[in-house]
């Protein structure tokens, strides 16, 4: 399984628009994806919202950092850098997360699962919303 994982994550770090063909190299056809927003099952479902995701961002990019694996099981944790014209004023900004990945017996991911503050994504770069999330929490935190 390491390399599996090492060719899941090679093929990660070289996403973009032009390149989602690498999908079907990385997942299996039944596979499911999930992250704070999104529930998505099979590869053609995925690969729809990989294309989406990818016409929308100016430039997208994950720094890998710590990588543990437990079998078929791999936890990642990243550094997502990410440029939208709607998030930030366009400019770019980082979220921390991790993900869990599961591997079928041919290698490709076959569940994925992404945990990161959602918040901190989406809510805090809105140009209305976003200053009154960042008070809230500013609030709220211990």
């Amino acid at each position: 399984m390491q390399a599996a994982l090492e060719r899941f994550l090679g093929h990660y770090q070289r996403l973009d628009k032009e390149s989602l063909h690498l999908l079907a190299e990385m997942y299996s056809s039944d596979l499911v994806f999930e992250d704070p927003a999104h529930r998505i099952t099979g590869l053609p479902a995925l690969e729809r919202y990989f294309e989406g995701l990818y016409q929308q961002v100016e430039d997208i990019h994950f720094d890998f950092h710590a990588v543990r694996l437990f079998g078929e099981e791999a936890w990642v944790q990243w550094t997502l850098k990410l440029r939208h014209p709607r998030l930030s004023g366009g400019r770019s900004f980082s979220l921390d997360g991790v993900s869990l990945l599961s591997f079928d017996s041919d290698g490709k991911v076959c569940q994925h699962r992404d945990y990161f503050d959602l918040g901190a994504m989406l809510y805090e770069r809105l140009p209305l919303l976003g200053p009154l999330v960042r008070w809230l929490k500013g609030r709220l935190a211990p």
